[in-house]
């Protein structure tokens, strides 16, 4: 998903950071819930500059701090904690149903932001699945939210650019002593992380950092234009080609040697406590490492039966792998010979599923929707994902595709893939969330992966109330992207807790699902680089399956599935707990 899903903490300081938080110093005997949360966002915000430009907050557009600094770190600790006493003090005995969730969530955000300070991810800054120097392209492109719409747009990256520069230098630094001190990443994945690193290098008209010239402000005369272009283009090959070119080196040269040869967090010094930090914080729940690997295996086990059903339904003669390979490798499942042809499908699906949408929910976004394909730099290391529009509506939510090949792109996947990545799924859950004005401004823009990623796979179960899934091989490609994600609570805990090898998690992704050795290889990568995340979607989806059918059984006939959705998203992206607790008080009231 997004960087956004993904940074939990947030971090990024701007230089006056100190200044701004001593002015937001809480004051937490005189202060209602409200005000301490509308500060808090204040205050991160100024904490975290790109996420402020993520949530279409533009006033910090021009900052790029050295998060992975140790000056950084001691003042991001030291507001966080200063909140943590402030929320102390606050009297809960009379808060709302809505300040109670508030008041849960800040406490959790406050709790696990100084936790993962503890740690020593900031000694392995980069990788290839999800880190600054990928989300400044992304910026940089200009097709994402840093605006280049004037001069001072303009001028505000050139400042990020240089604050590059600086990040990169430390980013050098922290892992020479991630080095020295068995803080590395395994070796397969600094493999992958070179190309990347090197292609942005590059003084190439293909290097994404030159597309903002192709498309400078009209509202600029000739003359303007010409010292915008050769401004900016001087700031990308004095900060921008260079730090990437030193990563590059140095990752190449010194750092690929020393990288390790374990696949797991674990081969790290601290590791097995962090990634049980990990599993607490993407799944919002208490369950271990073992118990989520126990549930990985008996889903994995249940959706088999189910695809062995829809396997014999087709008349295939053969077993399982052999139907896994008769998927993968047939061409009569890959119709597309262009990439437009691939979105046009996806605009079908979004055409035929509507009439079905709007009488399962009460409540629509309001925001815009696209779909693209996902830029070249980025495609090969890049799953499907969506990334939000702004609040303001100047920017839809997007839902990106990778096409390597429009004749490599099998058709079965895609019905339960639009479901989840687009609608209902996240572009729901993300802009209903944006637009309700009566959430504190940081619960507008939380993350919860348990929720967000939970509730996008429990879309993907609507696909035959929707109208889908009429097609053996469509539902086929459901049952596939179900156990994809059973499969991995089995891999990520596999490789993270019980020490297994990238190869094994592999061969395992391979044994029961019908992905080609390339997407396998990609999809562990992924979970190489950001642990405990992947176990976010199976956990989440069956708590809120869980939920439904707790109400449509107690409730019988009075059930309304539209109620129960609107329910389930009014109040955003919540930690499970809390989400069991709101929606016994909405049905308790009934």
């Amino acid at each position: 998903m997004k960087y956004a899903s993904l940074v939990l903490i947030g971090s990024l300081l701007a230089a006056s950071c100190q200044q701004r938080a001593s002015h937001s110093s809480p004051q937490a005997s005189r202060d209602s819930l409200h005000q301490l949360a509308a500060r808090y966002y204040e205050g991160n915000m100024a904490l975290q500059p790109v996420q402020a430009t993520l949530n279409g907050e533009n006033k910090y557009n021009d900052q790029l701090p050295v998060d992975i600094g140790q000056p950084y770190r001691h003042r991001a600790d030291s507001f966080y904690a200063s909140y943590q006493e402030a929320l102390k003090k606050i009297d809960t005995s009379s808060l709302s149903n809505n300040d109670r969730i508030t008041y849960a969530m800040l406490q959790r955000e406050l709790s696990l932001n100084r936790e993962v300070l503890t740690y020593h991810e900031y000694l392995m800054p980069v990788q290839q699945f999800t880190c600054l120097p990928i989300l400044m392209a992304q910026l940089g492109s200009g097709a994402s939210a840093q605006p280049f719409k004037n001069k001072k747009d303009y001028e505000n990256f050139m400042h990020r650019m240089e604050g590059f520069s600086a990040w990169a230098d430390t980013a050098i630094s922290n892992m020479r002593q991630g080095i020295a001190t068995g803080y590395v990443l395994p070796e397969k994945l600094v493999i992958k992380t070179l190309p990347q690193l090197q292609d942005l290098s590059k003084k190439d008209s293909t290097n994404v950092f030159f597309a903002p010239l192709k498309t400078l402000p009209d509202s600029l005369d000739a003359t303007a234009k010409q010292q915008l272009a050769s401004e900016y283009n001087a700031a990308i090959e004095k900060f921008i080609l260079p730090a990437y070119s030193r990563l590059y080196k140095f990752m190449q040269e010194e750092y690929l040697p020393k990288a390790r040869k374990t696949s797991g967090i674990d081969g790290i010094p601290d590791g097995k406590k962090y990634y049980d930090y990990l599993v607490r914080s993407w799944t919002s729940t208490n369950k271990t490492p073992e118990e989520i690997y126990a549930l990985g295996e008996s889903e994995v086990a249940r959706i088999r039966g189910e695809m062995e059903a829809i396997k014999n339904s087709t008349g295939f003669k053969g077993d399982l792998s052999a139907f896994f390979t008769f998927v993968r490798n047939d061409k009569k499942l890959r119709i597309f010979k262009t990439p437009a042809a691939v979105l046009d499908s996806f605009k079908a699906i979004e055409n035929k599923i509507m009439p079905g949408v709007r009488k399962m929910y009460g409540h629509l976004p309001k925001s815009k929707f696209e779909i693209k394909q996902t830029e070249a730099y980025r495609a090969a290391s890049a799953s499907a994902e969506y990334q939000p529009g702004s609040p303001d509506g100047s920017r839809p939510g997007t839902f990106y595709v990778p096409i390597l090949n429009a004749a490599d792109f099998s058709y079965t996947g895609m019905e339960c893939l639009f479901l989840h990545e687009a609608i209902p799924g996240h572009h729901f859950q993300f802009s209903l969330q944006q637009e309700n004005d009566s959430l504190p401004q940081f619960r507008r823009f939380a993350w919860v992966g348990a929720f967000g990623e939970g509730y996008a796979l429990y879309c993907e179960s609507l696909g035959k109330e929707l109208g889908l899934y009429t097609d053996p091989y469509m539902y086929f490609g459901r049952l596939t992207d179900e156990i994809h994600r059973a499969i991995r609570l089995v891999v990520d805990v596999g490789i993270h807790r019980k020490g297994w090898t990238r190869e094994q998690a592999i061969k395992y992704m391979m044994d029961n699902e019908p992905v080609s050795e390339h997407e396998a290889t990609a999809e562990i990568e992924r979970y190489m680089a950001i642990p405990a995340q992947a176990l976010s979607y199976k956990i989440g989806e069956i708590k809120i399956r869980e939920l439904r059918e707790k109400y449509t059984k107690a409730l019988g006939d009075k059930f309304s599935l539209p109620a129960f959705h609107d329910e389930l998203l009014k109040d955003g992206c919540i930690p499970l707990s809390v989400l069991e607790e709101k929606m016994a008080r909405f049905y308790g009231s009934k």
